[in-house]
C-alpha cells in the first residue's frame, strides 16, 4: 500500500565565491530572482558595513539591486530569515566567524542557503568566514573576473592603493582583478 509523505522542505548551502568585478551579487540576486518567480519567500541580508552603493540594498557593480537587511552581526540573521524559503547573504567574507554556524541552522531548518563573498582578500587569504562556509556548502560555484592586464581569468583582487588594512570598501579605484602570474609581477613591482 502506498502512503504519500508530507515533503518536507531540503534546507541546503550555495556558496558563490570569487574575486572583485567576478559577478558574485550578480549571480545572487539571480537565483533570488528565479526563486521568486517560483514564488518562494526570499529575504536577503548584508553587512552593515557595506554602504558603499546603499545601505538597504544589495547592488552588483552592474547597478542591479535587491532589498536586504543590514545586520551588525551573523546572529542577526536567524529571527529574521523565520519566515523565508530562500535567505541571500552578501558580502559574507565581511561577517563574524559565527556565520557558517548560522546557516547550518537555517538549512538544518529546511531554507535555502544563498551565501556570496570574497573567498580571499587583497593578498591572496582566505577571508573571513569564507573557507568554512564553502566547506559546509553543499554548492560552491567559483566566478571569475578577466585579469585587466592579460584577459586570462583572475585570481585575486590586487589593490593599487597604498593601504594595508584588511577591509577598505572600494571599487576599480581601489582594486583591480589580476591573474595569478600578473599579480605575481605587481607584487615585485
Amino acid at each position: 500500500m502506498y502512503h504519500e509523505e508530507k515533503r518536507v522542505a531540503q534546507g541546503r548551502i550555495e556558496v558563490i565565491c570569487g574575486s572583485m568585478f567576478s559577478g558574485k551579487t550578480e549571480e545572487l540576486i539571480r537565483r533570488l530572482k528565479r526563486a521568486r518567480i517560483a514564488r518562494q519567500r526570499v529575504v536577503v541580508f548584508k553587512p552593515v558595513i557595506d554602504v558603499r552603493y546603499s545601505a538597504d540594498d544589495v547592488v552588483s557593480h552592474d547597478a542591479h539591486s535587491q532589498a536586504a537587511i543590514a545586520v551588525e552581526a551573523s546572529h542577526g540573521i536567524t529571527a529574521q530569515a523565520a519566515e523565508a524559503q530562500v535567505v541571500g547573504i552578501d558580502e559574507a567574507q565581511f561577517f563574524d566567524e559565527g556565520l557558517p554556524e548560522v546557516c547550518n541552522q537555517l538549512a538544518r531548518s529546511g531554507k535555502r542557503v544563498i551565501v556570496a563573498g570574497l573567498d580571499m582578500d587583497f593578498k591572496g587569504v582566505p577571508f573571513g568566514p569564507m573557507p568554512q562556509l564553502m566547506a559546509i556548502a553543499d554548492e560552491v560555484t567559483k566566478v571569475h573576473a578577466i585579469c585587466v592586464k592579460c584577459g586570462n581569468l583572475a585570481y585575486v583582487s590586487h589593490r593599487i592603493v597604498n593601504d594595508d588594512e584588511r577591509v577598505l570598501l572600494g571599487e576599480q579605484q581601489e582594486y583591480e582583478p589580476l591573474c595569478r602570474q600578473c599579480y605575481e609581477k605587481a607584487l615585485k613591482g
